[in-house]
């Protein structure tokens, strides 16, 4: 019988030739890697190995030596590169054998098709003597779960995405919870705009970023650039829980970087636009010259989402409600002149009113696109029930990387305006940041998105 011990910490392996020659991507660690930090255990190292029984079985047992549980993805298939099997029965030196109840089952799903019964696959149906069966619903390979003398975990799980989700979700979180796995954990993260990675971590500081507990990190995105607050519990008497450590660094790192934030948690640009959306009874149409349709993409399949339409620069949609005249666009403060709210700023609100009026939308946004130099240049308007915006920024990089982040650029400044109150209002309220626990401090100005802003002008 296996000693009572406590899971704090966990390996993941992923096994497969298919992943270390880069023929298949590895999804399933990331996903395992979350669900056991939000379980509260700490996931020391992730590594792909190929299949090969040594290196396999190396794997596990250097795995087993630093952590209570190991979790593998892959090689539980029927054929004779699939030696997870193997490789386990190798580290615990047990012998591997058909259980007669498995064999029942895989011979069943083949009966029941009309199909002989390839012996092959035989050796889906083995066990060891410390292992016990985790059945798969979608798939002809069950997973193991192994328990050691000392108490540490083994967890074999087999490859393919839909068969590996619903036997760790049904079959190995229950488990784990109840052995009481994880310590007492808590995080928040705060997504933010229109501050690069280095610039964040200079504003927080070396003192604050290289802290234990509570740890802040920084993560690049695709679509923002997120600060992650964790923390564990301390476990003696007295001590402060988890969230309370949490809660109070995030005090202090919004009061620091505040300004920046636009969600919470994992909310992304359509979740929040589409909130903003909801709250009003609102419905959007978006129109965009010299993009690529960057913020179309961005914003994807929605059914509040009633009209979007790409245009080319030289499109003569676009080129007849344009008067020729490039917009002055750069690098200003804050308080810079007003956006002209004549020529090519007419022209781009035009355009997206006749998006509204084609989509039947009772917000529109515009966006026009130009190279500026090394960059790009963005004119945008906001055409609200009660109100006109027009803003212009200047986005880092330019071709096709500035084309697509000038739909960040877009969908900063459209759900900033979705979120005032009244026309001409810039502040958000703290509360709508996320659909969960507000988060104090500062809310986005609507001005930070991207790098650049030549000025903005409001009207009703």
């Amino acid at each position: 019988m296996a000693d009572s011990r406590r899971i704090l910490t966990a390996e993941l392996l992923s096994i497969g030739t298919e992943l270390t020659v880069g023929e298949t991507r590895d999804t399933n660690s990331g996903e395992l890697a979350r669900s056991l930090t939000d379980l509260g255990v700490k996931v020391g190292r992730i590594q792909a190995v190929p299949d090969d029984q040594a290196v396999v079985t190396a794997a596990f047992a250097g795995a087993l030596e630093r952590a209570d549980l190991v979790v593998s993805t892959g090689g539980l298939g029927p054929t004779p590169d699939d030696l997870t099997r193997e490789s386990i029965a190798t580290v615990t030196e047990e012998q591997p054998a058909v259980d007669p109840e498995l064999e029942a089952w895989l011979r069943r799903l083949w009966s029941r098709r009309g199909m002989p019964f390839p012996e092959m696959n035989l050796k889906q149906a083995w066990l060891i003597p410390s292992a016990t069966a985790l059945s798969n619903d979608n798939g002809t390979a069950p997973g193991w779960w192994v328990e050691r003398p000392d108490g540490r975990i083994i967890v074999a799980l087999p490859g393919p995405p839909r068969e590996m989700r619903p036997i760790w979700t049904d079959g190995v979180l229950p488990r784990l919870r109840a052995a009481g796995a994880g310590a007492d954990t808590a995080h928040r993260t705060f997504r933010l705009g229109g501050i690069g990675e280095s610039q964040l971590a200079d504003i927080l500081g070396e003192e604050l970023l290289r802290a234990t507990n509570p740890i802040v990190a920084t993560y690049a995105r695709a679509d923002a650039v997120d600060v992650r607050v964790s923390a564990v519990g301390d476990a003696t008497p007295g001590g402060r829980s988890a969230r309370e450590l949490v809660d109070t660094a995030a005090r202090h790192v919004l009061d620091l970087i505040g300004e920046y934030v636009w969600a919470e948690g994992d909310t992304t640009w359509p979740d929040a636009i589409g909130a903003a959306l909801d709250a009003q009874g609102w419905s959007l149409a978006c129109l965009e010259v010299g993009t690529g349709g960057a913020l179309a993409a961005l914003l994807g399949d929605r059914s509040w989402l009633r009209f979007t339409e790409s245009l080319s620069p030289d499109a003569p949609g676009a080129a007849s409600h344009s008067d020729g005249t490039e917009e002055t666009e750069g690098t200003h403060s804050p308080d810079a002149e007003p956006a002209p709210s004549g020529g090519a700023a007419a022209g781009l609100e035009a355009l997206t009113r006749r998006a509204m009026l084609v989509g039947g939308a009772t917000v529109g946004v515009g966006l026009r696109a130009r190279p500026r130099g090394d960059d790009t240049a963005v004119s945008i308007v906001v055409v609200r029930p009660d109100a006109v915006h027009h803003e212009r920024r200047l986005v880092f990089l330019g071709g096709a990387n500035g084309r697509s982040r000038t739909g960040l650029a877009a969908a900063a400044v459209l759900l900033t305006r979705l979120r005032a109150g009244s026309a001409g209002a810039g502040a958000t309220d703290p509360s709508e940041i996320s659909g969960g626990t507000p988060a104090p401090g500062r809310r986005d100005r609507g001005r930070r998105c991207c790098r650049g802003r030549a000025g903005s002008d409001d009207r009703p």
